[in-house]
């Protein structure tokens, strides 16, 4: 039985996830620095979008058919059990086709508690996917979160100290206009260039370099 692909495996496709990978090594043969593009399907599970959704859903919808439900059945056209039948039923299903759809329950995100989940998503994977234990402090993770089409740039010690962090928002820029036009891979690739480019003035790459780190994370 085939299993569905998650929403990072849709965004980028295997044969994609391989070209990223292969442009990874091209620019980590040029700098010591540890480049990671991760792509997770979201950064939260967000239940308060999903009963918002299916709330400001049900709610109008319920409204609606109350008295041509009422009318039907000679109940009256305000009759207030028909309408809290109404709501409950379509409540759960609007619940449902929220949770299912990614892009129906974008609608109901709240653009505050985005960028707090997904700066604390790249944060919490910057350490768990252990980029601040390179020998040199030099990791660099691209994060991309696709539920919310928003991405991260999170630098490790070494290259903060050495470039400056509003360098990244380029890198962010470009990722984010790829994703609107839906050539993600070809943003990826150029973006990991352009992070390459920077990093091979600071960290040139050395005879015993290792690669330390995964090339690219899709969960």
């Amino acid at each position: 039985m085939r299993t569905k692909k998650t929403l990072a495996q849709q965004f980028v496709t295997e044969t994609e996830q391989k070209t990223i990978s292969a442009v990874v090594q091209q620019m980590e043969q040029q700098t010591s620095g540890e480049i990671v593009p991760m792509v997770v399907s979201a950064s939260h599970s967000y239940p308060a979008a999903i009963i918002c959704g299916a709330t400001a859903l049900a709610l109008p919808l319920a409204l609606l058919l109350m008295p041509v439900v009422g009318g039907l059945f000679w109940l009256g056209s305000q009759n207030v059990w028909i309408f809290i039948a109404l709501f409950l039923a379509l409540y759960g299903i609007f619940y449902g086709l929220v949770h299912r759809f990614s892009w129906l329950k974008r609608l109901f995100l709240s653009r505050s508690q985005v960028e707090a989940e997904v700066q604390e998503a790249a944060l919490a994977s910057f350490f768990t996917e252990r980029l601040y234990k390179t020998k040199d402090a030099n990791g660099i993770l691209i994060f991309i979160s696709v539920l919310e089409r928003k991405v991260w740039v999170l630098a490790d010690a070494g290259i903060t100290a050495r470039i400056d962090p509003g360098q990244w928002q380029g890198v962010i820029d470009l990722i984010t206009k790829g994703i609107k036009e839906k050539r993600q891979c070809e943003a990826i690739c150029q973006a990991i260039v352009q992070i390459g480019e920077l990093l091979k003035t600071h960290f040139p790459h050395q005879k015993d370099d290792i690669d330390e780190l995964h090339n690219i994370i899709v969960r």
